[in-house]
């Protein structure tokens, strides 16, 4: 009997230090996800559109200087790059390298925009002057925009859109700042930043493209559920934008995915009870919703909301190319 049980013992630890090898491996290689999107009614001058989307990296290394990732990304052909958030792993962060080192390796940056995430250092500084901070200013100087309300893409005469998610939806000027649903930065209140904001709003609004245009990408760090955009349709400040795609990044495909299972958990208040055992077609990946498609990357880098649950399993990082073609 005692030799039987020491023989599970035995299995147990092999298969424990196997788990073990493999999660590191699985942690620090990389993925490249393909996916078409049927888009109606778009124009053929941008059939084949090609945007590569970058999420939640964390400070993730991979290689010195970020070598094994860039070489990733300089060997795919794109037409759009997006950073869709939390490419640092706190907001008080300073350790900027891990990111500004992808963008200085990048070739093709073109067409280069970011939206920030929760772990992101802000977006602006309201002292000594009102501004953008020195992070988006050392990521601009580097060939990537911040996408505050909308930029323009233009292909052989056809016009593509990206857009600012959480402007995009919002119905009068006066609301922001004031959005559910929504987690604002601390300087969000100050009068300099609203008044830029409303600015914003207006050239966004008053962009011939985004009212009547061939294609509008949203971009947004956090997904939008069934739950939030039923929310957004009702609430009289917000308003639902007829967006082709949205893309967007944050739930890190549940971080922790059992085979046979997925994920056990992601990180969204819109989801009941806890965001606990969420929807698996809702976790990663492409969906519809309302007639609007989205598309979740599942990033690159860990979460340390749970301090020593700081990888992934069975879950490897990935990077994710779109394709546009007509329906």
């Amino acid at each position: 009997m005692k030799k039987v049980v020491g023989r599970i013992i035995l299995v147990i630890l092999i298969l424990g230090v196997v788990l073990c090898f493999y999660t590191y491996w699985d942690n620090n290689r990389i993925s490249i996800v393909k996916q078409e999107i049927s888009i109606d009614d778009l124009p053929e001058r941008l059939e084949g559109f090609r945007i590569l989307q970058i999420s939640d990296l964390h400070e993730k290394q991979f290689g010195k200087n970020q070598k094994r990732l860039i070489d990733a990304i300089n060997s795919i052909e794109y037409d759009a790059i997006v950073f869709t958030g939390d490419m640092l792993d706190s907001t008080d962060s300073t350790n900027y390298h891990s990111f500004y080192s992808i963008l200085e390796g990048i070739i093709n940056k073109e067409n280069a925009w970011y939206v920030p995430g929760n772990a992101d250092p802000d977006s602006y500084q309201t002292e000594p002057a009102f501004g953008k901070s020195k992070f988006i200013k050392g990521m601009e100087e580097r060939g990537v925009s911040l996408l505050e309300a909308i930029d323009t893409v233009e292909v052989n005469g056809a016009t593509i859109h990206f857009a600012n998610l959480e402007l995009a939806i919002i119905n009068n000027p006066e609301s922001i700042g004031n959005i559910n649903g929504i987690v604002y930065p601390a300087y969000t209140s100050d009068k300099q930043y609203l008044t830029y904001q409303r600015q914003l709003w207006e050239e966004m609004n008053n962009h011939e493209g985004f009212i009547e245009s061939d294609v509008v990408i949203a971009l947004n760090h956090y997904p939008v559920p069934d739950a939030r955009i039923d929310f957004i349709k009702e609430d009289p400040s917000t308003v639902w934008r007829e967006f082709d795609l949205i893309m967007a990044g944050h739930y890190h495909g549940g971080q922790i995915r059992l085979p046979f299972i997925g994920a056990l958990f992601i990180p969204d208040p819109w989801y009941e009870p806890n965001s606990l055992f969420p929807p698996q077609d809702r976790v990663k990946g492409l969906w519809e919703y309302e007639q609007t498609k989205q598309y979740v990357s599942t990033g690159l880098g860990s979460s340390d909301a749970i301090s020593f649950m700081k990888f992934r399993l069975f879950n490897p990082p990935e990077i994710n190319l779109l394709r546009l073609v007509q329906k």
